[in-house]
């Protein structure tokens, strides 16, 4: 699967959709799901938590193992994606979709400026 155009990527697979009024979208890459196998738990942040960037804030466990998913940039986490509780699946149906993870507001959004672009991570740490 292509890493899509439009996002930045971090070099431990979380990619940051950049919403464009200060809040981003966050979720894993279709690489690191492919890895991981089967979702079957998610251990979402807390809204309102503030984290920083690479501080490890979700778990997200499979058939395989259970993986801290970290936090590409500095922020407050504003919404969590609550429909995982019931079919944390759907991170390995639509990584880059529905199966987001958190959105944050963002701190710095220079940091975002910082990240891999979809031609680097596949290049790199997505090959």
């Amino acid at each position: 699967m292509d890493n899509p155009g439009d996002l930045k990527y971090t070099s431990s697979h979380e990619w940051l959709r950049d919403n464009g009024d200060g809040t981003a979208t966050v979720g894993i890459t279709f690489h690191a799901q492919d890895a991981l196998g089967e979702l079957v738990y998610t251990e979402l942040p807390e809204p309102g938590r503030t984290v920083a960037a690479g501080e490890a804030c979700v778990v997200v466990e499979s058939t395989k193992a259970a993986s801290d998913v970290y936090a590409p940039v500095s922020g407050e986490v504003v919404e969590v994606n609550a429909a995982l509780a019931d079919a944390p699946q759907t991170v390995n149906e639509a990584p880059y979709g529905d199966g987001w993870l958190f959105r944050i507001r963002m701190k710095d959004p220079a940091e975002a400026a910082a990240l891999l672009s979809a031609a680097d991570y596949t290049a790199g740490p997505g090959a």
